[in-house]
């Protein structure tokens, strides 16, 4: 459940756009009220509001704020703002121009969404970037990985409750087989991944579970997992209980010395719509703090604000 609390009567999105321009107008620029408007709005609200500023004004607000603001509240502010598919799209490209076998962006997008979602990043990317997100990740990642991304990415998986228990439970067989003899990275575990259906998988893991006495996740992990493992793990992960996923992201972002604000941002903002509440409970279930202390902890200023009015800090 979202975490976005929206006033009401809520401003037009003219009153908003007035009120953003005197944000960033004059001498300095007011942080609490961008947080104030855009902290309190939905994606449709915030897309309106986009466009009634533009109309008013003859710029972007976003390319305004950007050159307003800076470092992490910057960035979370574009995110935020963003329409959610341009916003994947923009955090995929990040994640490919980056690459390493350790970001999770691509498989949280391509695994955490659903499939009408995913079909609508792939073509704000094309938008964006005049190229398929396909295409992309196949010129810049190798092996394995490029064989898994682009069958996740590509995937329009079935959205339906059916199950078909006979073929589930010869599945969970196939990738027990493929575990014990070493071979996640077999075409036919990368097929069963990125194309079943989500309930299907699930069905297919307790299988699994129940066949064979643990989870499917404990058995690659406990087989010396290399990266493709880890990354099969996360897309398990984000299949099965995708709250679990950003529990565990967020609180690795945040229990070290030194904060990952990348990934503390990006859980932040692509969830704070969708599961946030779910996430908040399994964090405090996780480590027996509350999300909003753990941020107050390990942030400030601006950016901190925005954290915290996106989770929901009211609520608490």
């Amino acid at each position: 459940m979202s975490t976005i609390t929206v006033p009401v009567p809520t401003p037009s999105p003219t009153e908003d756009s007035e009120q953003l321009r005197k944000a960033v107008e004059g001498w300095g620029t007011n942080e609490d009220l961008i947080i104030q408007i855009l902290g309190h709005r939905t994606a449709a609200q915030r897309n309106l509001i986009r466009q009634t500023y533009f109309q008013l004004y003859g710029e972007d607000l976003l390319k305004r704020l950007e050159s307003e603001l800076s470092s992490d509240f910057e960035r979370a502010v574009f995110l935020w703002t963003l329409d959610p598919a341009d916003r994947d799209a923009v955090l995929a490209h990040e994640a490919i121009r980056r690459w390493n076998p350790k970001n999770k962006s691509l498989l949280e997008i391509s695994c955490a969404r659903t499939s009408a979602e995913l079909l609508m990043v792939r073509q704000a990317y094309h938008i964006r970037y005049k190229k398929s997100l396909e295409e992309d990740i196949a010129a810049h990642t190798t092996g394995d990985f490029r064989k898994l991304l682009v069958a996740l990415v590509s995937s329009y998986r079935y959205e339906g409750p059916e199950v078909d228990m006979h073929l589930a439970r010869a599945e969970a067989k196939q990738l027990h087989e493929a575990i014990t003899e070493k071979a996640v990275n077999h075409e036919e575990v990368i097929r069963i991944i990125s194309t079943r259906s989500k309930p299907h998988l699930n069905a297919t893991f307790n299988h699994y579970r129940d066949e064979y006495g643990h989870h499917i996740n404990k058995a690659l992990k406990s087989e010396s997992p290399d990266d493709f493992q880890d990354a099969l793990r996360i897309v398990i992960r984000c299949i099965c209980c995708p709250e679990m996923h950003f529990t565990k992201v967020l609180r690795l972002s945040m229990e070290k010395i030194g904060t990952d604000e990348f990934a503390l941002t990006r859980v932040v903002v692509t969830r704070a719509e969708i599961d946030m509440k779910h996430i908040k409970e399994n964090y405090f279930k996780r480590t027996s703090k509350k999300l909003e202390h753990a941020i107050a902890a390990d942030t400030s200023g601006d950016y901190q604000d925005l954290l915290l009015t996106l989770i929901g800090k009211d609520d608490a």
